[in-house]
């Protein structure tokens, strides 16, 4: 579906993420958010706890749970935060690999396109593996909001055009809903 320089943009897109080391960076980032997500939980038995004094903890059973809800909550949106800069970073150092970041832009307008067009019932069925797809992969958050793991295509799409008037290369054509 895509053309030789649609596919060396993603594939340079791709490069970027191994020449950035973002694969080790969304690693730690996860064991992280799964470390504050087990002492969220740790939080929750030693909410009823008392000191070497016989004082009761002052976080107490309430604050307890509401640590306990709320600290793997707030690690996930860092997560997902670090997850969509990491792509607004490898879109643009892909572009500067492959040297035309308009081929990623028509690449991922067609990528965005078959994903509404087509669905991914594995992505679905397990939206922990969103990150590793181009483009999200979920169908129902076309937005840059909070739960996403990607940016919104057509803000990609807007960055990668603005780096190739900056690199002196011309507007495409654009075709589809953002056209």
């Amino acid at each position: 579906m895509l053309s030789s320089e649609e596919l060396a943009g993603v594939i340079a897109h791709e490069l970027s993420h191994v020449k950035n080391r973002d694969t080790l960076i969304m690693t730690i980032t996860a064991m992280l958010a799964g470390a504050i997500g087990m002492l969220a939980s740790l939080g929750f038995w030693f909410g009823q706890s008392r000191d070497s004094e016989g004082n009761a903890n002052p976080v107490g059973l309430v604050g307890s749970l509401l640590i306990m809800i709320v600290a793997p909550f707030a690690a996930m949106l860092v997560q997902m935060a670090i997850s969509r800069g990491r792509e607004y970073e490898a879109d643009r150092s892909g572009a500067e690999i492959s040297g035309h970041p308009l081929w990623l832009a028509s690449a991922l307008q067609k990528i965005e396109q078959g994903v509404a067009q087509i669905g991914n019932e594995a992505a679905d069925r397990n939206p922990a593996t969103a990150h590793l797809f181009i483009v999200n992969p979920l169908h129902g958050g076309a937005m840059d909001n909070l739960f996403s793991t990607h940016p919104n295509t057509e803000n990609r799409i807007r960055a990668l055009e603005e780096l190739a008037a900056h690199m002196g290369q011309g507007q495409r054509q654009r075709v589809g809903p953002w056209g």
